[in-house]
């Protein structure tokens, strides 16, 4: 089996996207997923540059919020953008940065596992690690028998569970974790599936964000997920709504 690292949900954080990419499991990791979201936050060249150099190691993986940012970029976009920070980030990406995140696919499979931003069929779909068991049988029902892990990001909060003989991992989010602080990821091996959070020395990230970045409101947004963190019982029910289906 392939060992993969997977880093999901890295919304354009560069310190906490080098704190992963410094651990020695990534390091030795035959594979980094990006599992989407990757770059819509205060640092998207940084971030997207940091993650080229990966070169034939990266397996790109799009997220809704990378969706919205090449939408963004070309003035496709329609209606209210989901947060402040991506219209700014938007305007930073380089050309071939857009043409990137533009030609990413949805979905990857590695051996059995099947890696996506939020659900196999939709890249914002809302699935919670307590949504009914019904739930995740309708989203999973189209996928083949020979998927037998589904990797995925999307609610910035990690678990694994068993679904109807799979094993659902949500990877976390490494720029914006909820539930615990510090950036969250995964690590699948031969031995299993572990999760795994890395250090990262809060003030000192939001130290560097706001003295590297350029986005007017930077220590707005780094006090909110850089020197705060939500809890998994407000994130989980602030989606709640968004996961009933």
């Amino acid at each position: 089996m392939t060992t993969v690292a997977v880093l999901a949900d890295i919304h354009g954080v560069l310190p906490a996207l080098e704190a992963v990419l410094a651990e020695p499991d990534v390091l030795a990791a035959d594979a980094v997923v990006l599992a989407g979201d990757i770059a819509s936050g205060p640092q998207p060249v940084e971030t997207l540059d940091l993650l080229s150099a990966l070169g034939d190691r990266a397996v790109w993986v799009r997220g809704n919020a990378d969706r919205e940012l090449v939408e963004m970029a070309r003035a496709r976009f329609d209606g209210e953008p989901p947060d402040q920070v991506s219209p700014w980030a938007a305007t930073q990406l380089r050309a071939d940065q857009v043409e990137l995140l533009a030609g990413l696919p949805t979905t990857v499979t590695i051996g059995e596992a099947l890696y996506c931003h939020a659900t196999p069929r939709d890249d914002e779909e809302m699935v919670l690690v307590d949504s009914p068991i019904t739930r995740w049988v309708q989203v999973f029902s189209d996928l083949p028998d020979s998927v037998r892990t589904v990797v995925c990001g999307h609610t910035h909060m990690p678990f694994a569970r068993q679904v109807d003989r799979r094993l659902v991992v949500n990877a976390g989010s490494v720029g914006m974790p909820y539930g615990a602080p510090g950036p969250s990821w995964a690590l699948l091996t031969d031995h299993g599936v572990q999760l795994r959070r890395s250090a990262l020395e809060a003030t000192a990230a939001a130290e560097r964000v706001v003295a590297e970045s350029s986005y007017p409101e930077r220590e707005a947004w780094v006090a909110e997920y850089l020197l705060s963190n939500y809890s998994d019982t407000e994130a989980l029910e602030a989606f709640r709504p968004r996961a009933e289906g």
